[in-house]
């Protein structure tokens, strides 16, 4: 509570910076969540972790909604509107994607525990996640633009990985004798997973363009 009563207070172009660290801590949260869900063996016990997820889902689409705002009354803003607006847009996606593998994997009843690319996926999201939070803070001032570099390469780096792991996990899908069914829920898990360090990609992106822009 009291972080957001502090918010009242900023220089209202700086009330940003505060909310794209709200999303970032959001994001780590519920990154870490989905590692328990594919760590659990336990259909109702994941089913919770899954709850705990959606709830940091919509409390980010609070944040989201919050930046859009903020946007629309400022005429003074730290950074272009436009860059802005894609930031908390990749953010929130980012978020989005985690929930939605966190839920297909009950929705689908798959069993993460014995599918190793799920694991490893799961753990790239986490690292890269937590290398777009060290970024999002670092443009408060961007005074540390090498730190944000370092950070930039680190989740293109994950990215690189996230798309070795889904290629392999998909000629593995297919060489094996599941039935059609299960082939159809386990490529759209994989893809959703891989879809999420694309996101990060693209926040680590708008990230680099604004040190691009104003370092």
């Amino acid at each position: 509570m009291a972080g957001g009563f502090l918010k009242y207070f900023l220089p209202k172009d700086k009330v940003f910076y505060s909310l794209f660290e709200d999303a970032s801590v959001n994001l780590e949260s519920i990154a870490r969540k989905l590692l328990q869900v594919v760590q659990e063996p336990d259909f109702n016990k994941r089913a919770s972790i899954i709850k705990e997820m959606e709830d940091i889902e919509h409390k980010n689409d609070e944040v989201t909604h919050h930046i859009f705002i903020e946007l629309g009354r400022n005429f003074i803003t730290p950074f272009d509107r436009e860059d802005i607006h894609s930031l908390a847009s990749a953010l929130d996606d980012i978020a989005d994607y985690i929930y939605s593998a966190g839920k297909k994997i009950n929705f689908y009843h798959i069993d993460p525990i014995s599918d190793n690319g799920i694991q490893k996926s799961a753990q790239a999201i986490l690292e890269a996640v937590l290398a777009v939070k060290s970024a999002v803070a670092e443009i408060r001032n961007l005074k540390n633009t090498h730190k944000i570099v370092e950070c930039v390469i680190k989740i293109n780096s994950i990215e690189n990985q996230a798309d070795e792991i889904f290629d392999s996990c998909i000629e593995k899908l297919f060489d094996s004798d599941v039935d059609a069914k299960e082939l159809i829920k386990r490529r759209e898990l994989y893809q959703i997973l891989e879809i999420v360090t694309d996101k990060c990609e693209d926040a680590g992106n708008v990230i680099e363009s604004i040190v691009v822009k104003y370092a």
